[in-house]
């Protein structure tokens, strides 16, 4: 298994951020403190870019950083490409504003 380096600060995170390209079929190891999880990469992933660490449902908030960055419009699998195709963003959205 290769060692590819990600960024996953938070153990309510449901994405990590991958700091090199990833091919698709990868394992890549994520860890924080007290967390270390195996992922298989589905789809190849660029440096940058986010990469789901568990199944997320639709509609359930993706968390980056320990925070809400949005919500899943389709449901993701662990180690599928989250971006704009599935993911909505909530942050700057003024329509999204909770009252």
């Amino acid at each position: 298994m290769s060692e590819y380096k990600t960024l996953f600060l938070n153990e309510k995170d449901s994405v990590a951020v991958a700091l090199s390209d990833i091919p698709a079929g990868a394992e890549v190891i994520v860890k924080t403190e007290g967390i270390e999880k195996t992922v298989r990469i589905l789809e190849p992933i660029r440096f940058g870019h986010k990469f789901a660490v568990r199944a997320i449902p639709q509609g359930d908030d993706i968390i980056k950083y320990g925070e809400v960055i949005g919500a899943a419009v389709a449901p993701i699998d662990a180690g599928e490409h989250v971006h704009v195709h599935n993911l909505e963003g909530k942050r700057g959205r003024g329509d999204k504003i909770v009252q």
